[in-house]
């Protein structure tokens, strides 16, 4: 059963659309303070965000499994991910689950310490708990310049800037 009602579908912001919903999933990572890697999804179908409330929900055409290669995890997302989104936290998740020796482990909460630490710590419903490098899940972003001829790369705040 979905999470999502045409309640909350009223009061917020709904996009459909592949591409727009990965730039918006992008930017609210950015904005609550989360590396901009977190949700490696595909095929997003729609993606929506309460703000009043933090309530977001992207639904993808399946479900995908990815690896987390600087860590070596795999994590499972469902076809429907949800959470509710504060700064520097991701509360009440579903969707989401990671493999531990041969069990797939349910994620409840992601955060990031605040002041930072480069620590991400990923807590499941009984209450354990596990904390990464927060680099481990970012990936790097491809901008063009206004002119189209430079490609530039940020990677942790870093820019690194080649001619094409």
């Amino acid at each position: 059963m979905s999470l999502v009602t045409e309640e909350s579908k009223a009061n917020a912001e709904v996009y459909h659309g592949d591409e727009i919903c990965q730039e918006k999933s992008k930017f609210l990572l950015k904005e609550i303070c989360m590396p901009n890697g977190l949700l490696p999804l595909r095929d997003i179908e729609e993606c929506g965000y309460v703000k009043e409330t933090g309530f977001v929900w992207l639904k993808q055409k399946q479900s995908i499994t990815h690896k987390f290669d600087k860590i070596g995890k795999l994590v499972s997302y469902a076809p429907e991910v949800t959470a509710v989104v504060e700064k520097n936290k991701i509360k009440k998740l579903t969707g989401v689950k990671t493999k531990e020796l041969l069990l797939w482990i349910s994620l409840s909460d992601i955060y990031v310490d605040d002041p930072p630490t480069g620590k991400i710590t990923f807590k499941t419903p009984s209450g354990l708990s596990r904390s990464f490098p927060a680099s481990a899940f970012e990936v790097e972003e491809e901008v063009k310049d206004a002119k189209g001829n430079t490609e530039v790369k940020k990677v942790n705040g870093v820019v690194e800037v080649k001619e094409v």
